[in-house]
């Protein structure tokens, strides 16, 4: 699995499947339905099968929360804290779908390049020691 996947041609669709997100983000599908149990803004819609159906800004949610857990060190708790709180500091803005995908573009690019400086470090500090 591969820590991120640009999106290419089919960049504007509305919902993406769990196993699409699980590549997006970087981790297995089990652990995005775990995280729902986890944080309760997390809520993917279902379809008619039920299947759990995420959109663009869930998408950035998911990309922070494994920010916040792996690059980060949060605790599950300490994480949601985090984002309960900067949910209280953000006023509610309804984005368009242009910019919504900017947005999660943008935030996919900070987390690779916080992932990216992570691995720079550790690689630094085994050099080291």
């Amino acid at each position: 699995m591969t820590p991120f996947k640009t999106e290419t041609a089919d960049e504007s669709k509305l919902y993406r499947s769990i196993s699409e997100v699980s590549e997006m983000v970087g981790v297995k599908p089990h652990v995005l339905r775990y995280w729902e149990t986890q944080f309760s803004m997390l809520r993917p819609r279902k379809n008619r099968a039920g299947n759990r159906m995420y959109r663009p800004e869930e998408i950035q949610l998911l990309i922070q929360i494994r920010d916040l857990l792996y690059q980060r060190r949060f605790t599950i708790a300490g994480a949601r804290r985090r984002l309960l709180d900067q949910r209280k500091d953000v006023p509610q803005v309804e984005l368009g779908l242009g910019d919504a995908a900017q947005k999660l573009a943008l935030e996919e690019v900070k987390s690779e390049l916080r992932r990216l400086l992570e691995r720079l470090r550790e690689r630094e500090r085994h050099a080291r020691g």
